[in-house]
């Protein structure tokens, strides 16, 4: 198998469907990506690592797109992680860069629950940076962790974060409640997202 020419064949035929139709966009990425990175996966067995060094250097001049090693890499990273699934079965409401943010994950029930929040609150990306960030998951008590990963059905005060962090905006190290309060009220979307109020919503909507 010509493993280049399949590469750049799928990755012609994505750019000509974006233009198409912007609806297929988001899935057509992820179709290509993950048939993008299987080849990659199998091309690097055959010809070894630097294989994606060179196939970079090729796509960038005969593309005109940058295909950097590190996307490369991504995109095969994309693919091994989820390989033991159909590309049919993932998620077309997170875009390929929800996916990127999530390969930086090695725990694969972490990263089913980001996804799981991203379809439910239907969350940016740049909500979900934030909420890796905070190691939201991570602060799952281990009861709600193992519902989530038996596909177990929680309840709404699993999803009350432990810690609850508020942003200090002063200098003080030791702050009065006063002045709690006061930081609270001046942000209240993140200290209600720290309480998980958006989950509470949504589940009550699906009750409804």
């Amino acid at each position: 198998m010509n493993y280049y020419s399949e590469i750049k064949n799928e990755l012609i035929n994505n750019e000509i469907t974006k233009k198409v139709k912007d609806y297929s966009k988001n899935k057509s990425d992820l179709t290509t990506y993950y048939n993008v990175g299987k080849l990659l996966s199998e091309a690097g067995k055959h010809y070894g690592e630097g294989i994606i060094n060179e196939y970079s250097k090729r796509l960038t001049k005969e593309l005109g797109v940058s295909y950097t090693k590190r996307t490369l890499f991504r995109i095969r990273q994309f693919y091994l992680l989820f390989s033991n699934q159909k590309v049919s079965t993932l998620s077309t409401q997170l875009t390929w860069s929800h996916y990127s943010e999530l390969l930086s994950i090695d725990n694969i029930d972490e990263i089913n629950y980001y996804i799981m929040i991203t379809e439910q609150q239907n969350i940016s990306v740049r909500e979900l940076r934030e909420k890796i960030k905070n190691n939201e998951y991570e602060r799952l008590d281990d009861t709600t962790k193992h519902k989530l990963i038996n596909n177990a059905t929680p309840v709404v005060t699993d999803f009350i974060k432990n810690p609850i962090v508020i942003k200090n905006t002063t200098n003080k190290e030791i702050i009065s409640e006063k002045v709690l309060q006061r930081i609270i009220l001046e942000d209240i979307p993140s200290f209600l997202d720290e309480l998980s109020i958006l989950v509470t919503i949504y589940a009550l909507n699906s009750v409804c």
